[in-house]
């Protein structure tokens, strides 16, 4: 990352304020010697934990770690999963005020397995709530520097990408698996889609340039999709780029892209260029992967410059 990147993110952190909204999901993960085989087999766990996790809340603890003003915006149920899910968002410091408790939903709930090499494996029930968006405070985002949205809300994704696109705001997408025509309503009032691999596989039939080149086609302003150990690759201004994985120990992967996807969206409020959120994105993903949890795990902005500044 260039040192006008570091100095821009270092003076705005404090006022970069991201709003995120989509899956809210209590984990419970169990630390195993490997995965299972198949068939009908029981594995001891070595270790085992339950913790906040979902790919738009768990973006909301990373920009507040790094300093930003993070704001979730979700659903959740008015049970256990729900009410420990929204004490612990309210401990890490993010704006909680519009993650609303449904009394007649269900909570989302994921089971995680992760093995000796820090590789997951994860079943989740993405819970039961109303769709209905109409309850969103849209005109907050006008005091946004960026919003982010994962795929499992598109009724609240569609409201707060159109409020954001109204007041020039950027719009970051958090592209996982999700059926086609959720990609097809949210990728035009996208600025900057980053899909998965397996995600950007299954919507447009391969992760290459080309696949790059048809999300572009849908008006995104930067098209990228995540490499895992062999980083990620974007499309921007008609050229394609690449930001190498930062080589570390993997204690966890559990979490990694959404640290990535919030640290980038963290890095795009404070005004940093793609290259340059890019790369500070996949040392934040980095560092977390060297630490056990999924936001346990989340490094704050002066160890993620400290550790691009040492070049590791």
């Amino acid at each position: 990352m260039s040192a006008r990147g570091a100095a821009s993110l270092t003076e705005c952190a404090g006022r970069t304020r991201v709003i995120c909204i989509g899956l809210s999901a209590l984990d419970q993960v169990w630390r195993v010697p490997e995965f299972f085989s198949g068939g009908s087999q029981k594995i001891r766990a070595i270790e085992y934990a339950t913790m906040g996790g979902g790919m738009a809340a768990t973006a909301a603890v990373t920009v507040a770690r790094l300093g930003g003003i993070a704001a979730f915006w979700g659903r959740a149920g008015v049970d256990a999963a729900g009410r420990e899910m929204h004490k612990a968002l309210l401990e890490q410091g993010v704006d909680v005020s519009q993650f609303r408790l449904f009394a007649s939903g269900q909570s989302s709930v994921s089971g995680i397995l992760v093995d000796s090499g820090g590789e997951r494996q994860i079943v989740n029930f993405r819970g039961l709530f109303p769709e209905q968006a109409d309850w969103l405070p849209l005109a907050e985002v006008g005091a946004a520097s960026a919003v982010l949205a994962d795929p499992r809300w598109l009724a609240g994704a569609v409201a707060l990408f159109k409020a954001a696109r109204a007041k020039g705001i950027p719009t970051v997408l958090d592209a996982d698996v999700a059926d086609a025509d959720v990609f097809e309503t949210l990728l035009p009032l996208t600025d900057h889609a980053i899909f998965s691999e397996p995600a950007l596989s299954g919507f447009a039939g391969s992760s290459d340039d080309e696949a790059l080149a048809r999300i572009a086609k849908f008006g995104c302003g930067v098209a990228a999709v995540t490499l895992g150990a062999n980083g990620v690759a974007w499309l921007a201004n008609n050229a394609i780029r690449h930001q190498p994985a930062y080589a570390v120990d993997a204690v966890d992967t559990t979490g990694a892209g959404d640290v990535f996807h919030g640290a980038y969206a963290f890095a795009i409020g404070a005004g940093l260029a793609s290259d340059d959120a890019m790369s500070f994105a996949a040392a934040a993903a980095a560092l977390k992967c060297t630490r056990s949890g999924g936001r346990a795990g989340i490094a704050t902005l002066e160890d993620c410059l400290a550790f691009q500044r040492n070049g590791q």
